[in-house]
């Protein structure tokens, strides 16, 4: 006799608010069950957490028992957790298949920026980068992005997250699927209510999700990892280029109806001339974008070495120079193995990378 398996529950932190509150309101009524318990739970899925429907003490323990026999409400497990002299904590994710993600707490004056992870490892290959040399694991789930800010608000004591910037681990435009409902769970009052101005996609140029962030109404940011003047050296450093090229990045960059950054990691003796500041400058200028000019970290050099503070500085005066608006961002956790994919590397090895056409769901917009 075959035996009867348990239905899988249904993971409500993959849902959208609204989506989520209908399929919660759904659920009460057909036990006939008043509705506005579905108001009381949703609350607790993002605005106020909770780490298990045990949790959810202002529903009658029946209640409770009925959703947790119908609902899932998965976490990402810390394996690791490191602090930086400057205040800077990285956090390891470790995944119900074993996977692992990182996730970077930022802290600058009254802001608190979480630097969250897309995928499981990156197929783009950039030659500067250590998630790059782990290799495409596989892409994320809606939960797993957005559950990276949950459990900032589930620590004790909590981090109270102002700002979300998606460069951690991977390139989101290529789990678009995944990332578009992140942003809405991000942004939305009922899920964790960062206004969208403090919510900063970063891509390596994947054209048809630029689009695509364009076409929504709210204010998200953009980001662009240039760092090369040139097809010719971009190429070098990022074969995506070959894909996406430069020119076609910069003119998808100039319809983007709102502020873009340019992202170049100074690499000393390859980009950090001051004929690069002046290409740079006049692509910049094309589309009005603000650069930030960002200090290789040492622990994702794969060879490279970092361009000298004092080059950094002349490298920024030139383009503001030729009218560019710029920032020098700091280094920050560098005591810590800040730079993306270290810590996964460290506690966990190298894998086998996967190719991107070994997981069905590596896709743009």
């Amino acid at each position: 006799m075959t035996p009867i398996m348990p239905a899988a529950r249904e993971n409500l932190l993959n849902l959208t608010p609204a989506d989520a509150e209908k399929r919660l309101v759904e659920f009460f009524t057909e036990r006939g069950l008043p509705s506005y318990r579905a108001k009381q739970a949703l609350r607790r899925l993002w605005v106020n957490p909770a780490p298990d429907f045990e949790a959810m003490t202002e529903l009658p323990k029946s209640v409770r028992e009925l959703l947790a026999g119908s609902f899932e409400l998965p976490r990402l497990s810390v394996a690791a957790r490191q602090r930086s002299t400057d205040g800077t904590e990285k956090f390891l994710f470790v995944l119900r298949d074993g996977q692992a993600i990182e996730s970077v707490a930022i802290p600058e004056n009254e802001r608190l920026t979480l630097c969250i992870s897309s995928q499981a490892g990156c197929a783009l290959q950039c030659a500067f980068c250590a998630t790059g040399a782990m290799g495409f694991q596989r892409n994320l789930d809606v939960f797993e992005i957005a559950g990276q800010v949950r459990e900032m608000r589930l620590l004790d004591p909590p981090l109270a997250i102002t700002n979300v910037v998606f460069m951690g681990m991977g390139e989101p435009l290529m789990n678009w699927r995944s990332v578009e409902p992140a942003l809405t769970l991000l942004n939305d009052p009922l899920g964790l209510g960062i206004g969208a101005r403090h919510i900063t996609v970063s891509t390596v140029g994947v054209l048809p999700g630029i689009v695509a962030l364009g076409e929504r109404p709210e204010q998200f940011r953009l980001a662009i990892s240039v760092h090369a003047p040139s097809d010719a050296l971009r190429r070098e450093l990022m074969p995506v280029n070959v894909k996406y090229p430069l020119k076609d990045v910069i003119h998808a960059a100039k319809q983007f109806d709102r502020r873009v950054t340019f992202e170049y990691v100074m690499l000393g003796g390859v980009n950090d001339a001051i004929e690069h500041a002046i290409r740079l400058a006049e692509l910049a200028k094309e589309c009005r974008a603000f650069v930030n000019l960002i200090p290789l970290h040492p622990g994702g050099a794969r060879g490279f070495v970092p361009t000298p503070a004092k080059r950094i500085a002349e490298f920024a005066r030139e383009l503001r120079r030729h009218g560019v608006e710029v920032a020098i961002r700091k280094s920050r956790g560098v005591d810590i193995a800040a730079a993306c994919g270290q810590l996964r590397v460290e506690r966990l090895g190298r894998r086998p990378p996967r190719g991107p056409d070994e997981h069905g769901d590596v896709q743009v917009a």
